[in-house]
């Protein structure tokens, strides 16, 4: 057996004899420190090229990783490979520190290792590492509303460091948002709530760009709102802001993830046919025309339940952060319902419509309408 695995007391023998001494976590990982005397070498790098980093295969080599796991891992690895002399380290960097052994901090950037502390748990994700994490900072995102369904997606978005997101809202904090819209304090009503937003969320990651724009959406501007931005989160309460998305996400080929509460229940879904044409719904498709007012009351006149909008407005930023990252299942083509009173959830398979008045294959985009008048016909 030529591996070993050994104590942090063990590895000065094994220095003094010639060992050559390797931390194998990633670099993030090695961004709070690293055993004294070990260099950083990622396991995936080491085992890529051996030669570069071991040139002598009979030379005495010890691995750390974190635990222990990997850098047995590794060492077995490397053993297959012709190596003659391996140890890992039992309980790896954690049993190394927690025992007071000295520590180094490789030499990195401030901006390196805020990126690395502050991202850790996504880089240690192989579906988003750092490649991933620098895709989200590189990202633009358009929110629609900053009350109950924006505020928990814009918290988790601008945490998951999305590297633009613009808000739009014309509304201001009013004292009866607070049950729900936790981006705003007590002390911030009367104050715009894009303006509100910005300042909690900058105070939350300031990598995170946050872009407060204190407009109502209309056909005139939605183009403007939407210019560069690589998804959309509809946080709307109104029909006329949902129609209005939904023709100009079409029209540009951006997907808009879709979310509605009331009451004790809320949906979510993914509309992307503008870049799927023919084959993935918009609203349009599911809902072709509003329904009368009477039986859409919104959260002022029907209520709602505080939490609901927390749930419902995580559900989309996952489902913003999944298009972005390019990873999983969208909810294109589902809508998700939920009731909180039976705490269930439901899918519903969605279908394109053919005859779709926007995302029918090969028509023409018809142009904006008089959204107010089409949800008063409703």
């Amino acid at each position: 057996m030529t591996i070993r695995a050994i104590s942090p007391d063990d590895v000065a023998s094994w220095l003094a004899e010639g060992a050559v001494f390797i931390d194998v976590r990633e670099d993030h990982e090695r961004a709070r420190g690293q055993a004294a005397g070990a260099r950083g070498v990622a396991k995936a790098q080491l085992l890529a090229e051996p030669d570069r980093h071991l040139a002598d295969r009979d030379a005495p080599v010890v691995l750390i990783c974190q635990m222990g796991g990997r850098s047995m891992d590794a060492a077995r690895a490397l053993e297959a490979a012709g190596y003659t002399r391996l140890a890992s380290v039992e309980g790896g960097t954690q049993r190394w520190q927690d025992e007071g052994r000295p520590m180094v901090r490789p030499d990195m950037s401030a901006e390196t290792i805020d990126f690395n502390e502050r991202y850790s748990r996504h880089l240690l994700l192989p579906e988003v590492g750092v490649e991933g994490q620098r895709r989200l900072e590189g990202s633009r995102v358009l929110m629609i509303g900053a009350g109950g369904l924006g505020s928990p997606a814009a918290f988790y978005l601008a945490a998951a460091g999305v590297g633009h997101l613009r808000i739009a809202d014309d509304d201001v904090v009013d004292r009866s948002n607070l049950q729900r819209q936790i981006l705003h304090t007590e002390a911030r009503i009367g104050e715009p709530k894009v303006a509100s937003a910005q300042a909690t969320l900058g105070a939350l990651n300031p990598r995170t760009q946050v872009e407060a724009v204190q407009v109502r959406v209309t056909s005139d501007n939605i183009e403007r709102l939407l210019d560069g931005v690589d998804v959309v989160l509809d946080g709307a309460d109104n029909f006329q802001v949902r129609y209005l998305l939904n023709d100009a996400c079409v029209k540009l080929g951006i997907p808009l993830v879709y979310g509605a509460v009331q009451r004790f229940e809320g949906q979510v879904s993914v509309f992307d046919a503008g870049r799927h044409r023919g084959e993935l719904p918009c609203y349009r498709c599911l809902f072709p025309e509003p329904p009368p007012p009477e039986f859409a009351p919104n959260c002022v006149e029907a209520g709602v339940l505080g939490v609901l909008p927390g749930v419902i407005g995580l559900l989309q930023a996952t489902e913003v952060v999944k298009l972005l990252l390019g990873i999983g299942d969208s909810l294109a083509g589902r809508l998700l319902q939920f009731d909180a009173l039976s705490m269930r959830f439901r899918e519903t398979r969605l279908r394109h419509d053919p005859d779709c008045a926007v995302c029918a294959v090969g028509r023409p985009f018809p142009g904006y309408i008089d959204y107010a008048a089409f949800c008063r016909a409703g």
